[in-house]
């Protein structure tokens, strides 16, 4: 299948959502699409060495396990490249991003539980000189970093996003994995039983259980956006009374073209509690749909501010469900502080 695009569109596209939970998921989109397996397993390699897919996986709800918060810090811009590094050195960490505010550094530290969390950010805060603002989510409204590549923004809007059971304690193991992404092999979810000590059928069991309760989003291929051109993003946050905002973020999770929003906790010297994040191919796109956002929302009647991405540190899976290695510092940690 040429051009190479086409590949793409055929490989990623249909299969964000709805990856097929069956003992040899490649055969049937092999099936699907027209190709041999042998080319399905050999296109998503591909897919993952250009940095285009990062894994095919599962999206676990906010509540589901571990623990999760987004962080910001100002930086000194003459710092900014050393704060970042150090930052991006922990595994914790799986997205970091230059934002144009007075808040420059915006990242999101993850981790097996809140005390782990804690304790990561107090090691950067440390590590850096910097304090942080800690932003811990409150209540998820949508969650949907899928892509139509056909588009110029994000595809449709989700349903708001349910209440989730969490990860049983047996099942963590198994999450950790989902969060790794499946082997490219014809049987991947049999390489998960084998190394769990457990059935195929009941790994497989497990997954649909997860979705059916809304344990986890999405299970399929979670692309990069960057490198599939949705390389303008921006995170664009309101000051909504606490009466009002569960309402306000439902509204925002039925726009076409949001791909984020969340209530999180408001901390000192930052008052904003509602976030809304729009990825689009240029500015100009995701303009259009913030613009969309304050009028069908009516939300422009509240203190917000439009945040930028201007550059990526690091983007990543990730990691709530593994025990994270300790961190070691860069030696040149007094000239990072200092």
């Amino acid at each position: 299948m040429e051009p190479h695009s086409d590949l793409r569109l055929a490989l990623l596209n249909p299969w964000q959502r709805d990856f097929p939970l069956v003992r040899e998921p490649f055969t049937h989109i092999a099936t699907t699409v027209g190709l041999s397996t042998d080319a399905v397993l050999a296109g998503y390699a591909q897919l993952q060495n250009e940095g285009a897919l990062g894994r095919i996986g599962g999206v676990f709800a906010g509540n589901a396990g571990g623990a999760a918060l987004l962080a910001a810090m100002a930086v000194p811009p003459e710092r900014l490249d050393a704060v970042a590094a150090v930052v991006s050195s922990h595994p914790g960490v799986n997205h970091n991003y230059q934002r144009e505010h007075h808040y420059n550094l915006w990242f999101v530290m993850t981790g097996q539980d809140d005390a782990a969390v804690r304790a990561a950010m107090r090691s950067l805060e440390d590590a850096t000189g910097l304090t942080a603002l800690q932003l811990r989510m409150q209540r998820a409204y949508r969650i949907d970093l899928g892509f139509d590549l056909r588009e110029r923004t994000a595809p449709a809007p989700m349903a708001a996003a349910p209440e989730a059971m969490p990860v049983a304690e047996a099942d963590r193991p198994l999450a950790a994995l989902l969060e790794d992404g499946l082997p490219l092999v014809p049987r991947p979810f049999d390489a998960w039983a084998q190394a769990l000590g457990r059935t195929g059928e009941s790994v497989l069991q497990t997954l649909q259980q997860w979705l059916d309760q809304g344990t986890v989003r999405r299970i399929g291929a979670i692309v990069r956006h960057h490198e599939l051109g949705f390389d303008a993003n921006a995170m664009t946050v309101f000051n909504i009374p606490d009466a009002e905002v569960d309402a306000c973020g439902e509204a925002l999770a039925r726009v076409t073209g949001v791909t984020l929003a969340y209530r999180r906790e408001r901390t000192g010297g930052w008052p904003y509690n509602l976030y809304c994040m729009v990825h689009g191919r240029d500015r100009t796109a995701v303009r259009d749909v913030i613009a969309r956002v304050l009028d069908h929302c009516d939300l422009a009647q509240y203190p917000h501010e439009v945040l930028f991405s201007c550059r990526r540190f690091k983007q990543t899976g990730p990691r709530r469900f593994r025990a994270l290695p300790e961190t070691t510092m860069p030696e040149e940690l007094d000239a990072v502080a200092g």
